[in-house]
């Protein structure tokens, strides 16, 4: 799956302002909104925080994956942030979540969706990746960082 597909530049954002778990999901939600990307927030935003409250997307290292599926999107789509302070998403090592990949994808396409998760969590696995992320002083350089141009 090619990331640059998925991710643009206008759907990251290098300093996230919300300090809670629902706080981060819908400013990133509403780069998406904003981009022309989701058209019904309040339906998306329903699926992700059902998700999220059967199980936790908090995974490792700082890293928290919450997504949803709509019948209100037609392709999938991504926006990421960057939490400088760390936000509490209930994360599986109990560590603050300081990187963060909003997805969003059809109820009936699958296969994008569990493409995209395992390509963004194989890139996100390398701790010099996160590390880079985290440094990253803007939008651009974490495209850059993304998509590896």
């Amino acid at each position: 799956m090619n990331i640059k597909k998925i991710i643009q530049k206008s759907s990251l954002c290098c300093a996230l302002s919300a300090t809670d778990k629902q706080g981060v999901i819908e400013e990133l939600l509403d780069l998406l909104v904003k981009n022309g990307r989701i058209t019904d927030r309040k339906a998306v935003l329903k699926a992700i925080m059902v998700r999220e409250k059967n199980m936790s997307t908090g995974m490792h290292h700082g890293l928290a994956i919450p997504h949803g599926k709509s019948e209100t999107v037609a392709t999938l789509h991504a926006a990421v942030g960057l939490a400088p302070e760390g936000v509490n998403f209930d994360s599986q090592d109990g560590q603050a979540t300081r990187i963060v990949i909003l997805t969003v994808s059809p109820v009936n396409r699958s296969a994008p969706h569990i493409q995209f998760l395992a390509e963004i969590s194989r890139l996100m696995n390398r701790e010099e990746i996160r590390k880079e992320m985290l440094a990253a002083g803007s939008e651009d350089e974490m495209y850059r960082i993304l998509t590896g141009q």
